[in-house]
């Protein structure tokens, strides 16, 4: 299915989404997570309107990047090592994984300019995922203050992999309160007006819950053109 046939599918769900709690979907950013397709298939996204792609390796990032340049704006959300700040600082608009001070301080030593970042923040508490503790975000993000080039754009969480609506729910409901906390505080550094928030299983949700930006893979750009997976099955 072409990514403009599965786009207008996600966008009339997350309309529905939004009259259920009285939200805009402009209020909605929707990122093409295109970690494990083509360039070709990250280039069709764009072609179909998708003006934010992300992409969770930095060797993902530079390829699509060398052919695609800064048409769409970069997210890079997944785990980033220090030492790989340098490759992509000047070529992403937002890291939404920033976990820990010494990250804080490459991106801060790295950027010419002020980069907006997510504070990934571990609501459910699993081991398997990074991020930092619930408990803990608020100290963290006080700490970011000596950065002068790094502005916390919001917060990025990961929903268990369950099919327990409720779970999901309250894991984004956490998130939104915390956001609402932080807001509070009125740091100049942390505006914190985003959540990203909600993949390709739990979207929906995640705009009832309050996200501002959704990170979708398979649902939009996977399963590249059918007629190519034919030839490959012959």
């Amino acid at each position: 299915m072409r990514v403009s046939a599965k786009l207008d599918k996600i966008n009339g769900h997350i309309l529905q989404a939004c009259q259920k709690v009285n939200r805009s979907p402009e209020d909605i950013k929707i990122i093409a997570v295109t970690k494990y397709v083509s360039t070709e298939r990250a280039a069709e996204a764009v072609a179909a309107g998708i003006n934010n792609l992300g992409e969770n390796r930095e060797e993902g990032l530079l390829a699509k990047w060398e052919v695609l340049k800064d048409k769409p704006d970069w997210h890079f959300i997944g785990t980033l090592q220090s030492r790989k700040v340098k490759n992509i600082i000047d070529k992403v608009a937002y890291i939404h994984s920033l976990d820990r001070l010494s990250l804080a301080q490459e991106i801060n030593k790295r950027a010419e300019k002020t980069i907006s970042c997510f504070v990934q923040v571990n609501v459910s508490g699993e081991q398997s995922k990074h991020g930092i503790a619930a408990e803990h975000a608020i100290d963290f993000i006080k700490e970011l203050a000596q950065f002068s080039h790094i502005e916390v754009a919001g917060l990025m969480t990961m929903a268990p992999n369950t099919e327990d609506e409720t779970v999901i729910r309250n894991c984004f409901r956490r998130l939104k309160e915390l956001q609402i906390t932080i807001q509070r505080l009125e740091m100049p550094h942390a505006p914190c007006r985003e959540l990203s928030m909600g993949m390709s299983n739990d979207y929906t949700i995640a705009v009832e819950e309050g996200a501002t930006m959704v990170r979708i893979g398979s649902a939009l750009v996977g399963e590249e053109d059918e007629q190519v997976q034919e030839v490959q099955r012959r």
